[in-house]
């Protein structure tokens, strides 16, 4: 980090990748935040549950869904960080698990660092909010998140997962999660039968 540079906050990293880490946490220091990197995620839950950090990064693997689990154990020691997760080989049922289980992002490698420090930004800005955890309501089905709502308006406006990624600042992947999730609450078929639904057509 830059010498007599106010540090922005402490960043958990858990990545397997040796030149992966390294970008990121030149990226990340430079922008004034502080890295460390776990080697398991154990060390980073016993780690995170003396201090808080401003974000923690997890790299979850198609093999190996040990990030999915750090992710959850997170959550369930009251995590307030945004957790953003990684993978290389990342399906979309990979992503709707990680939303679900309450990651802010889901990034497909390879990714550029600077894209990734955005993000962090981006989430950490939200997660500052003090309405970030308000749910909305979708009528006749499951309670809404208010990034799920913000992802519906954009839907219901004609935009493309792409679209809704740039303007929201998130992957085309979590987009896709959040897309999963809401039909599934809504138990419609599509979009076009969750319109329907939403404007009384059917």
């Amino acid at each position: 980090m830059p010498g007599n540079t106010i540090s922005k906050g402490e960043v958990f990293v858990i990545d397997t990748d040796a030149s992966s880490r390294e970008q990121l946490s030149t990226a990340l220091q430079q922008k004034a935040y502080e890295v460390i990197c776990f080697a398991d995620g154990a060390s980073l839950l016993s780690e995170a549950r003396l201090r808080m950090p401003a974000c923690v990064l997890l790299e979850v693997q198609a093999s190996d869904h040990s990030g999915l689990d750090v992710l959850k154990q997170l959550r369930e020691d009251n995590c307030m960080a945004p957790i953003l997760m990684t993978s290389a080989n990342g399906s979309i049922a990979m992503a709707v698990d990680a939303i679900r289980s309450g990651a802010f992002d889901f990034i497909e490698k390879p990714f550029q660092s600077h894209d990734i420090v955005d993000r962090i930004d981006a989430a950490i800005d939200e997660f500052a909010q003090p309405d970030s955890g308000r749910q909305r309501w979708l009528a006749g089905c499951e309670p809404l998140t208010e990034r799920e709502a913000e992802v519906l308006a954009h839907l219901a406006a004609g935009l493309t997962n792409k679209g809704i990624a740039r303007l929201m600042r998130l992957s085309a992947r979590t987009v896709e999660g959040y897309r999963a999730g809401i039909l599934k609450k809504a138990n419609a078929r599509n979009v076009t039968d969750l319109l329907r639904r939403i404007y009384g057509q059917a």
